[in-house]
């Protein structure tokens, strides 16, 4: 594809993309490089917490690129620590350390995990390195945080896999308990699996969950890379179930677009020793002065509560649509939710609702048989009937 001078050619083939460039963003809305609009239900794919180039982002990063950009992780930094006390005085956690996604935040958490491991070994002495996670379960591209995945055809792809990681069944409390061993040090989950399909994990779960793990002397890691920072409802995905974890991780929403992210543990789990956890853009005041920017504006009242609003409306839409065409229903929390369509029609859809004209929309189907919505936090009731409109003009044409 040719765009302006350029050839997009030049980019490595990692995934296929339609023939557009998106050149700019407002809230919901997205605009290409031939002037058409489209709803946007994608949010780089949860990422956009407060939507499209929000102006509290935009006077961050103008206010804080005029300050300083990068002293190195070798020093303080203010918009750092500012963030920090913010993430752990709203949360169980005590200490943070900043990375720049999500797959790099659950990097930090399974080597976090093993060195608690090894000064905490197995009764025979042996260190305990094994984190037993789930089927189905998404938690990055790294070649340690695919073999802690449950995707299917990850454990081939770039095999050998990094060892360790035992797979259980979401919500099946004796799935886990049969994998545990003398090796095991952790447990690692998705309080809600957004890449294997909106599936939540049950309250009754978590803290069976949480009880398990105590009583095997188990950390309890919850990577809420998708659904943190406000995604269901709660600041966090684990406080829908009143519990505790050990461990927790942070992506996408945290940055609001930019890329920034977080390991949280508690003050008894944070063992790392000096050059053992690092990296040259962690915690940049740039990239945190953008994190604080976030934050404040979930904290503001009333913020939660219409994110709650919003996605309770979200989901008695899908209902009412699942009923009038004869899917099979919905799931999810907050605003990450799923229309279960009972036939494998979701990347039809998602095509024929970006090509529609005048205006386009921009859907996810993670899997073939479901579309997955993640709007901008602040979305609008007005935004979500807009959305449904356009999603039953498009079932029209694709002839459901």
């Amino acid at each position: 594809m040719e765009y302006k001078d350029f050839d997009s050619n030049k980019l490595m083939y990692v995934t296929n993309r339609p023939e557009l460039v998106f050149t700019e963003g407002d809230g919901m809305w997205l605009t290409d490089h031939k002037g058409k609009r489209y709803l946007d239900y994608l949010q780089g794919w949860a990422v956009n917490a407060l939507g499209h180039s929000p102006q509290c982002i935009q006077d961050a990063l103008a206010a804080q690129s005029k300050k300083l950009l990068n002293p190195s992780p070798a020093f303080y930094n203010a918009p750092s620590i500012e963030l920090a006390n913010l993430l752990t005085a709203n949360s169980v956690f005590d200490r943070v350390f900043f990375a720049n996604s999500g797959a790099e935040a659950n990097e930090g958490a399974i080597k976090l995990a093993r060195k608690w491991g090894k000064k905490n070994p197995a009764t025979n002495g042996d260190a305990r390195f094994e984190i037993i996670t789930f089927k189905h379960s998404f938690h990055g591209r790294t070649i340690a945080t695919m073999s802690a995945s449950g995707k299917d055809g990850w454990d081939t792809m770039f095999a050998p896999q990094v060892p360790g990681f035992p797979k259980a069944t979401l919500n099946d409390l004796a799935s886990v308990e049969k994998q545990i061993t003398k090796h095991t040090v952790a447990v690692m989950l998705e309080p809600v699996q957004g890449e294997g399909g909106v599936i939540p994990a049950t309250r009754e779960f978590m803290q069976g969950l949480r009880r398990l793990t105590r009583q095997a002397n188990l950390l309890l890691i919850v990577d809420e890379v998708q659904s943190g920072m406000g995604r269901t409802g709660e600041l966090f995905g684990y406080q829908l179930s009143g519990i505790e974890p050990d461990i927790m991780t942070l992506g996408k929403g945290i940055g609001g677009g930019v890329p920034l992210a977080a390991l949280l543990a508690r003050e008894d789990i944070a063992c790392f020793e000096a050059g053992e956890q690092g990296g040259t853009y962690n915690g940049n005041p740039l990239m945190t002065a953008v994190g604080v920017a976030v934050i404040k504006e979930l904290l503001k009242p009333g913020f939660m509560e219409t994110v709650r609003e919003r996605g309770q409306y979200l989901r008695e839409r899908s209902l009412a649509l699942s009923e009038k065409y004869g899917f099979e229903g919905e799931r999810g929390e907050g605003l990450l939710r799923a229309l279960q369509l009972g036939r494998d029609i979701g990347p039809q859809i998602v095509e024929a609702a970006r090509d529609m004209e005048p205006v386009g929309l921009l859907l996810n189907s993670p899997r073939p048989n479901l579309l997955r919505f993640m709007p901008s936090l602040n979305v609008s009731r007005d935004e979500i009937d807009q959305m449904f409109s356009m999603l039953e003009d498009v079932l029209a044409k694709i002839g459901q």
